[in-house]
């Protein structure tokens, strides 16, 4: 039975995250420890006690999500638990390379601040939000955006799963596309707490430092194959891996058509690695014959162990 691991992306943090597992687990001490040194900064700290404010700020929270699943995907290799093929959503890509052995961790860690860092500042400077639609279709999000893009920038941003999806843009475009949104049958349309219009055209001012990082970054082949956000089809090449996280920073996530790509390619049991469960969430929305396990504390790590 092939195995897929799959990674979420921010807003899966919560104060308290890991620390279970740094207490319990020599390698997750040393995970979150090596990250300390690299980071320059006690996100220990942060993780296990917050405050939540600073633990949302996207240049904390993308780290702390990346080092929290490193510590988890450590863990399972020590287990003998193997993905054969992994997808990350949005900077779970990261998280998924490093699982595919085309990063390393130092590496992947070092991107993952910088990307943060360049998201942070690019939406301090070109503000924007996202908002998720619960409801319409692809079709009809993409006429939404449409019809609204007279009025400055809107876009799709995340493809979730089927009726759950994402829209990224300036604020006041974002606030007026709620309103269509309901009056197009929307069941739910609210904007989500985010400090930028992350994969939209208002993260541009983030490509050139993030280019430049990854071309100075060292990718190998992945081992496995890595269902990639911008395409949701399978990739292992270096330079095509660099390509796309490239691209990752102002495409849409397709993440809905990388799971059913997954699902057709063979893959029948998937694992959350990281803090919570919402992509366990979005694959039982996608296929609820699926199985998805949400791998993130010590009793999840543990009960793996018994599994064998």
């Amino acid at each position: 039975m092939k195995k897929a691991f799959i990674f979420p992306g921010q807003a899966s943090q919560f104060v308290g995250m890991g620390k279970d597992l740094y207490e319990h687990f020599e390698s997750a001490r040393r995970i979150f420890d090596q990250a300390n040194e690299i980071l320059n900064f006690d996100l220990k700290k942060v993780c296990f006690e917050g405050p939540e404010e600073e633990l949302k700020q996207t240049y904390i929270t993308q780290p702390a999500i990346f080092v929290h699943s490193m510590a988890v995907n450590t863990l399972l290799e020590e287990k003998g638990l193997k993905p054969d093929g992994v997808a990350g959503h949005s900077l779970g890509e990261y998280s998924a390379l490093v699982a595919a052995g085309s990063l390393t961790f130092e590496d992947g860690l070092r991107l993952v601040q910088k990307r943060g860092q360049l998201m942070h500042e690019s939406g301090n400077k070109n503000p924007g939000t996202m908002a998720a639609l619960i409801g319409l279709s692809a079709e009809q999000v993409y006429e939404l955006c449409e019809k609204l893009s007279d009025k400055g920038i809107i876009q799709p941003a995340n493809f979730n799963s089927p009726g759950q999806i994402a829209i990224s843009g300036q604020v006041e475009v974002i606030r007026q596309a709620l309103d269509v949104a309901r009056e197009m049958g929307a069941k739910k349309a609210l904007e989500l707490v985010v400090s930028g219009a992350f994969h939209s055209p208002l993260m541009d001012d983030a490509r050139a430092g993030l280019q430049e990082a990854l071309e100075k970054t060292e990718f190998k082949d992945a081992r496995v194959p890595v269902y990639s956000n911008v395409t949701g089809g399978p990739v292992t090449a270096r330079d095509e891996i660099r390509h796309l996280l490239f691209k990752q920073l102002t495409s849409p996530v397709l993440w809905q058509k990388s799971m059913e790509n997954m699902i057709a390619d063979g893959f029948a049991a998937f694992y959350e690695i990281g803090p919570g469960k919402v992509l366990c969430g979005l694959l039982k929305r996608i296929n609820r014959q699926v199985p998805c396990q949400p791998i993130g504390t010590v009793e999840n790590v543990n009960r793996v162990g018994e599994e064998g």
